[in-house]
């Protein structure tokens, strides 16, 4: 085997291009002085470095670094408009998108209500053609888009499978007509995936290499992350958690056609509205304010929303009650993969706020061997939407970013 051939000029020029850019990312904008600090380099060298990154467009001047003795520094940042990214979240309800800058600043959003019987591709261009007449840009400005779905695309058929409840998106040449379509590089991902996506890069899990984000809206859904990365399995269904047959609830068979298994049976939505009443739970009417979920999902954030207020009596039995179904289930994973943590995201379990958190890590400690430590995830707004964002925003910063092209 050869020798290893020392680091080129070249080589060592973008490596500290790249690290100058990420600390514009982290820290914003940042005078020449403080770059050089950071990176460990010398003026002239830092100001060749902004100089290079100038001329190529990636790094604007902005303002000066006033309020200090001495003349005021010249301040630089990542230009924003150096590349655009876009993100589709896609459910049964509607087809959600947004546009971001290379920051991630999101520039636009907009959004259509899913049709059944309205042509797939039409709903994926007009949602993102609404986002860009928002933004002010067109598809050509777009260096590449994330779409996520329930499911997972099979890379051996590129069929959606554990998604049967998504009319329209099982055509065997949907990709393809897809492509076609969007004259920009195109990825397809688990929506809970995504969320797992910004919570480590933005929220929760950032530091954290091996983590389990319990996902709990319309149905019931994990995200394994291993080693720092996406576990996927060979089909893409790793994390589709709620086939799992669990204790509690009679086995569910032929679950791809049912759409449905054990674990979405015991804990999903749809029991916690029998749940509360069972336990003498009343639902206060919800206020005539629109929501950004179905009026299933709706019904029951505000019954867990109403007990977590107020966690004592009735509303503290039904969050035990709750939290013991769902740790049914969770401590299979926890058995399995004993991850560092367990983040608890969607807004079912975002509604029962710590009260719940608390109940479930109780009863996880009682059913699983290791006690991994639970959290509630912090994207809030829109995580699916924002993990498709960072998804596009990390591949298309590793593009532009590469300045020894």
């Amino acid at each position: 085997m050869p020798a290893a051939t020392p680091g080129t000029p070249s080589l060592l020029r973008a490596m500290n291009d790249r690290a100058a850019l990420e600390l514009l990312l982290t820290h914003g904008p940042l005078s020449r002085t403080r770059i050089g600090h950071l990176t460990g380099l010398s003026k002239p060298t830092a100001s060749q470095l902004l100089a290079r990154l100038e001329a190529a467009g990636l790094v604007v001047a902005t303002g000066t670094d006033g309020g200090r003795p001495g003349p005021n520094a010249q301040l630089y940042e990542v230009n924003p408009r150096a590349a655009y990214v876009g993100g589709l979240d896609v459910t049964p309800d509607r087809v959600l998108a947004a546009v971001a800058d290379l920051t991630g600043a999101v520039a636009g959003v907009h959004e259509v209500p899913y049709a059944a019987d309205k042509d797939v591709i039409e709903q994926v261009t007009e949602a993102l053609g609404g986002a860009l007449k928002e933004a002010g840009l067109h598809r050509s400005d777009l260096h590449r888009v994330v779409i996520a779905t329930p499911g997972a695309f099979d890379p051996q058929t590129g069929r959606l499978r554990y998604a049967s409840h998504l009319p329209g998106w099982h055509s065997p040449t949907l990709l393809e007509e897809l492509a076609a379509a969007l004259p920009m590089p195109v990825e397809y991902e688990n929506d809970v995936n995504l969320a797992a996506v910004a919570e480590q890069r933005l929220g929760a899990a950032r530091g954290h290499e091996d983590f389990v984000l319990l996902w709990n809206e319309e149905g019931l859904g994990a995200a394994l992350v291993l080693g720092g990365r996406l576990h996927r399995g060979w089909t893409g269904g790793a994390g589709e958690v709620g086939f799992l047959p669990v204790p509690g609830h009679p086995l569910v068979r032929q679950v791809t056609r049912a759409n449905t298994g054990g674990y979405q049976e015991l804990a999903g939505v749809q029991v916690v509205p029998g749940l509360a009443a069972g336990l003498g739970v009343e639902a206060e009417p919800l206020p005539p304010a629109e929501h950004a979920h179905s009026a299933e999902v709706a019904a029951a954030v505000a019954l867990l929303e109403q007990a977590a207020a107020s966690p004592e009596g009735a509303n503290l039995r039904f969050l035990q009650s709750y939290a013991t179904l769902l740790a049914t289930g969770l401590a299979s994973l926890v058995a399995v993969l004993d991850p560092e943590i367990v983040v608890l995201s969607g807004a079912l379990i975002a509604a029962g706020g710590d009260p719940l958190r608390g109940a479930l890590e109780a009863e996880l400690a009682e059913l699983a061997p290791s006690r991994p430590r639970l959290v509630s995830g912090e994207v809030r707004e829109r995580p699916v939407l924002r993990g498709a964002l960072e998804s596009a925003l990390a591949a298309t910063r590793d593009e532009v970013f590469d300045t020894s092209r």
